[in-house]
């Protein structure tokens, strides 16, 4: 009789394959108010180490870290019209507290332009003020129709960043900035994520930006996710919230603005970009364990053997996890760790002792070999760094040979329809052909150039589409 996977196969049901994981890898739970999760150990642990590596970069670009409320009064939304529609349909107002009726609705923030403006106003007076660097972490609400873990959820965790410039210019190079040098080379680089930059179209541009860059990865079944976006919010909540210097030469001028944002969706890309039907893959520079090292069974001289080589690896600079729960099934404990995408397993039992050897089974590339116990703690860097450049290899791989160039609306339909991508002049799809394919639940990810480069703007010659169904 066949045994039953851990997992719901991805080819069978990609959706319950992903829940599996979620809940079987114990990353979240769902949380008591629809749409809401409680972040396992586990899942935080991911989020924690991806935290620590963003803000270092986001540090480096000369941004300070803050905290804002996180309720804003209502009338603060209406200052900005475009912005404020934007949001509208996902709000969450508060009316009453302290068991009284609130002179004026509060809204439980789902993004925090409003409030910060109304504090950038206070804070810069001389163009000296400039420029005005902020990020804070926190989390935001915004009330979810059809939520999914991580993907779409009422409340998550993200970082957003917030500046102030004095020019136009200087503005646009920091949400490239902050594009290329914070968000794409901490995915590439840290997640193993095979990203496309782009530039948003109208229509899917941020509320109240004058322009979107984004970050588009495909997942295992060849849908689009949005992993971050970094906005050029130009003058308009400078005027709303009258946020002015004096420059130089002695005139009031409206400061030019960004924002821009990572969440929590990134501990689901991750599964879906890497995850196969044994369970999660963590890139090895991201895994907060790198390496677990397993006793087989609950001998003195295994125990012993398992925690010495335990401390080497530690001293080696690994991030390394010591499992000498024997009175578990080595079997059962073994599963585990790989549906939990530890890259690295080293296996030692009784016999491994007599040999000198340990048992390393390799998570992200599969196979398992004998190694010398003396030869792991030179041997294993670089085995994680070989893996953790196969990963992004492999997703790299896959975004290509999923994406199809195209001529028409029919054809690009089609690719998405079949679980790829595909690229088409934005002179031949427009905005009539965006909302032709709008009626087919696809839509235009980003606009790239010919070479795959951000475009400068829009309607720039040569301007491509990248189109797919996404999450």
């Amino acid at each position: 009789m066949a045994k039953t996977p851990v997992l719901t196969p991805q080819a069978e049901d990609f959706p319950r394959w992903y829940q599996d994981i979620v809940s079987k890898a114990e990353l979240a739970d769902n949380g008591p108010v629809r749409g809401t999760m409680v972040i396992r150990p586990y899942g935080y642990g991911l989020w924690e180490r991806m935290q620590q590596d963003m803000d270092a970069r986001i540090k480096e670009a000369g941004t300070q870290n803050a905290y804002f409320p996180l309720l804003i009064p209502q009338s603060y939304l209406h200052k900005e019209a475009e912005h404020v529609e934007g949001f509208a349909p996902e709000l969450a107002v508060v009316t009453h507290g302290g068991g009284k009726e609130l002179e004026e609705p509060a809204v439980v923030r789902p993004t925090s332009e409003m409030i910060i403006n109304e504090y950038f106003a206070k804070w810069v007076q001389s163009y000296r003020d400039l420029p005005l660097l902020i990020n804070q972490w926190a989390n935001v609400v915004r009330w979810e129709l059809r939520p999914r873990l991580f993907l779409r959820t009422t409340e998550f965790l993200w970082q957003e960043g917030h500046t102030a410039h004095a020019t136009y210019e200087e503005a646009r190079d920091f949400a490239a900035r902050i594009h290329r040098h914070v968000y794409a080379d901490f995915m590439q680089d840290v997640l193993a994520m095979d990203v496309v930059l782009g530039r948003k179209t109208a229509k899917e541009r941020f509320a109240g930006a004058i322009n979107t860059l984004t970050l588009e990865g495909m997942m295992g079944d060849g849908k689009a996710l949005q992993l971050g976006t970094s906005h050029e919010l130009g003058q308009n909540f400078a005027r709303a919230f009258h946020t002015q210097y004096l420059s130089k030469e002695g005139k009031q001028e409206l400061v030019w603005q960004t924002s821009w944002g990572s969440t929590t969706r990134m501990i689901g890309a991750l599964v879906m970009m890497h995850g196969d039907d044994n369970g999660l893959r963590i890139p090895p520079r991201l895994a907060p364990t790198q390496v677990v090292v397993l006793a087989i069974k609950g001998d003195d001289a295994v125990l012993a053997k398992v925690h010495e080589i335990g401390g080497a690896l530690k001293a080696a600079g690994i991030r390394v996890h010591v499992d000498d729960r024997t009175d578990t099934p080595f079997g059962r404990r073994a599963i585990d760790w790989e549906l939990k995408g530890v890259p690295v397993r080293v296996e030692i039992g009784p016999r491994d002792l007599e040999n000198g050897t340990a048992m390393l089974a390799r998570r992200i590339p599969g196979g398992k070999e004998p190694v010398a116990v003396e030869a792991l703690a030179a041997l294993l860097p670089t085995v994680l760094e070989e893996d953790q450049a196969l990963l992004l290899k492999q997703a790299r791989e896959r975004r290509e040979s999923r994406t199809t160039d195209v001529t028409t609306v029919d054809e690009a339909v089609e690719a998405a329809a079949s679980g790829g991508w595909a690229r088409i002049p934005w002179a031949t799809l427009g905005e009539a052909g965006e909302a032709a394919l709008a009626e087919h639940s696809v839509s235009v990810r980003c606009l790239v150039t010919e070479d795959g480069a951000v475009p400068d703007a829009d309607d720039a010659a040569g301007n491509v589409a990248v189109v797919a169904r996404a999450y």
